[in-house]
């Protein structure tokens, strides 16, 4: 056989050394095939003895799948290999209109499982490609659900509400969050499924509570945000309600749920910030939220114009009417940033002092003026406060704002907000400063809130101040 004569350039070209593309390749599709494994939960929340649902996805053919309770310790609590495994599609509107993807495996929860925050691990493995590229290679994806008490109030008589709206408003699977910071495009969302492998803020700020409380002895019994709006009657069973980092969505119902049960005198710890900020609407029995924020009037609510106490935008907006200081004492308005998003970056991230006797301070020494919590920067990220009077240096609330007339302000810190968040406000004033504000009230029960997201990371850090004015509230508050 002759074969055809080609030039030295030629042939260097066809083998790929002049960065032409080479018209041949040794390496088929199944080698360089991307190795995957990603799933969620059928809900975000169960109770003991319901069966828990995995819808995943992958490009092996069998799954690993291991669920651990996050705690102090965590705990494994349940594994299995060799779950059959299939590649899913991906709808377009999967991130407003969830994956739909089939049942994988599900499972009853014994009702032995303590109550608590569970992580879901998915891991394959395979060998690499056919021919070449044989290493071995592995990869993980990891969702989470939250198992309720099989008795409500059995085991303690604090509740942890989870702040799993806000873990879904900045999920951007599929492209798209309630955000446009991390969206597609830079596009924001308006809607958000959870039907899709979620997000998950619980490391930041709720895990460091969880850890600190456990080593302290204290136990705690938990519940997802959406727990408030669907099964209100848990909070029969508790005489604390815990609200802690980033509880920043909250739905009409879900407050309802939670002023009512001040109202009945129960008692509610908000050691978060930026909290209850946005009002949303559950969808689909609760398997999707909807969240118009800074385009209000691109809600369908707002062009109906029956009434606006529904309107997905913030709860201090003035057509809704209905600011989130009437429930926490404190709100972002009067609030904003501290070291972080650009604003106060060179701030202590302490609270001052202004009430040194009240019971909260009890046994910490503090005295009018001291800071604590710098060393930790528990004020810090996103902060909530209340329009405030000072008189001889002493700050209390005008209550215009909505904050209850006997709201006591027991530490301050400076905050406010990044220029670019208040501008579509039409009520802002501009060089607006506010605060991050410590303080309590009582209206039937007693409500204590930090306005900070990051007052856990005192905890985290056991900062010793911190420990012991979170544990008088735990205490006091739940007896």
């Amino acid at each position: 056989m002759r074969f055809p004569r080609i030039s030295l350039r030629k042939g260097l070209q066809m083998l790929g050394f002049l960065g032409v593309a080479r018209p041949w390749s040794l390496l088929g599709a199944e080698e360089t095939m991307a190795l995957f494994v990603e799933g969620y939960t059928g809900r975000v929340s169960y109770s003991p003895g319901e069966e828990l649902s995995l819808h995943f996805s992958t490009s092996a053919t069998t799954v690993a799948v291991e669920i651990v309770r996050l705690g102090v310790k965590p705990e494994t609590v349940w594994s299995a290999k060799n779950i059959p495994g299939r590649q899913q599609g991906v709808p377009i509107d999967a991130s407003s209109q969830g994956c739909k993807w089939p049942i994988s495996t599900s499972i009853s929860l014994p009702k032995t499982w303590r109550s608590g925050y569970y992580q879901v691990q998915f891991k394959v493995r395979d060998g690499g490609g056919v021919f070449t590229r044989r290493g071995s290679r592995t990869a993980e994806g990891t969702c989470f659900f939250i198992l309720k008490a099989d008795v409500s109030g059995a085991t303690s008589k604090i509740l942890l509400q989870l702040s799993t709206h806000t873990y879904n408003a900045y999920n951007n699977w599929g492209g798209f969050s309630l955000y446009g910071f991390n969206g597609r495009g830079g596009n924001q969302g308006h809607r958000v499924s959870f039907e899709r492998p979620p997000s998950s803020q619980f490391s930041i700020w709720e895990q460091p509570f969880v850890e600190w409380a456990e080593r302290s002895g204290i136990s705690i019994e938990y519940a997802s945000n959406g727990d408030l709006e669907s099964h209100p009657e848990l909070l029969k069973a508790y005489r604390l309600i815990l609200s802690v980092g980033h509880d920043e969505y909250w739905s009409a119902p879900m407050r309802k749920t939670l002023e009512g049960f001040i109202g009945d005198g129960g008692n509610v710890a908000f050691f978060s910030g930026n909290t209850c900020c946005w009002q949303v609407r559950s969808e689909e029995g609760g398997r999707a939220l909807t969240c118009w924020k800074q385009n209000y009037h691109s809600d369908p609510v707002y062009s109906e114009r029956k009434g606006y106490d529904t309107l997905s935008s913030a709860w201090s907006h003035h057509l809704v009417g209905n600011p989130e200081n009437r429930l926490t004492g404190v709100g972002f308005l009067w609030g904003g940033y501290h070291k972080s998003h650009g604003q106060l970056m060179d701030a202590s991230g302490a609270f001052t002092v202004h009430q040194p006797d009240h019971w909260l301070f009890a046994g910490t020494g503090l005295k009018r003026g001291d800071s604590f919590g710098a060393q930790e920067t528990i004020v810090g990220y996103e902060c909530d406060g209340c329009e405030l009077d000072w008189k001889d240096g002493v700050p209390s609330p005008t209550g215009r704002d909505g904050t209850p007339p006997t709201f006591t302000v027991l530490g301050t810190a400076p905050a406010q907000w990044h220029p670019d968040d208040c501008q579509w406000y039409d009520r802002w004033e501009n060089g607006r400063k506010g605060n991050a504000v410590l303080g309590t009230y009582t209206r039937g029960g007693t409500v204590v809130t930090c306005g900070t997201t990051d007052w856990a990371h005192g905890l985290r850090g056991t900062d010793p101040i911190v420990e012991s004015i979170t544990r008088t509230i735990v205490a006091r508050l739940s007896k």
